[in-house]
């Protein structure tokens, strides 16, 4: 059972809810859980079944793959007013988690079980409405990785990477293995091709921190 003041603060990050009738408020208070999950705890592991499922009121989670080579490759993360698409699918295939996810920093989150999800999305249209978009959404996102991955070369890939996060902050905090891991590469490779930025001219490297010092020029190495 959530609060009312849990759920104004869900209304606030879910829009849906703010018109979704007193019955699911209702439903809402009666079933939701809250949760608070400190940074770096492991939320799934492959394999695990999804008992429940969350929308997040604060924080970030990464959802990721790792090879059998130990390589890792981000899918997706999810944050404010978002859930894992991973684990809708895997409540309503009634399978396991197929992936893993991690908190990247501290999550409060609403939890639903999954009985209850599934309840929900029989009987709710807002309910449906907003499991669906995620679905799509998460669905573009993951074929946009799929090209990236099969069609575009590791140094474009890794120049966009940088011009995403640099628009965040720049310098960058990031290390060459938590670009590895986000590409889906090996901390080798992308050390060579960070060496290669460097000689011309597009960034500047301290321990731990990355300077884009030529944007335009960065942007022309991710599209050519």
């Amino acid at each position: 059972m959530i609060t009312k003041e849990e759920f104004e603060r869900l209304k606030q990050s879910l829009p849906l809810l703010q018109n979704a009738g007193l019955q699911m408020e209702r439903e809402f208070l009666a079933n939701a859980y809250y949760a608070r999950i400190p940074a770096s705890r492991d939320i799934f592991a492959e394999g695990d079944q999804a008992n429940a499922i969350a929308v997040l009121l604060s924080g970030r989670v990464r959802v990721y793959k790792i090879g059998e080579t130990g390589r890792e490759i981000t899918l997706y993360r999810f944050g404010s007013g978002e859930s894992c698409v991973l684990t809708a699918n895997a409540i309503l295939s009634r399978q396991t988690f197929p992936a893993l996810a991690t908190v990247e920093s501290d999550v409060e989150g609403i939890m639903i079980p999954a009985d209850v999800f599934r309840d929900w999305i029989d009987r709710f249209d807002t309910w449906r409405s907003f499991v669906f978009a995620l679905l799509a959404q998460r669905l573009a996102n993951m074929l946009l990785i799929v090209d990236e991955v099969t069609f575009r070369r590791m140094d474009m890939r890794l120049a966009n990477l940088l011009l995403r996060r640099g628009e965040v902050q720049n310098p960058i905090k990031a290390t060459h293995q938590d670009l590895a891991s986000e590409l889906g590469s090996s901390r080798e490779v992308i050390t060579r091709l960070l060496a290669d930025f460097v000689d011309e001219g597009l960034i500047k490297m301290t321990r731990g921190k990355i300077e884009i010092t030529n944007r335009d020029a960065l942007t022309s190495r991710a599209v050519v």
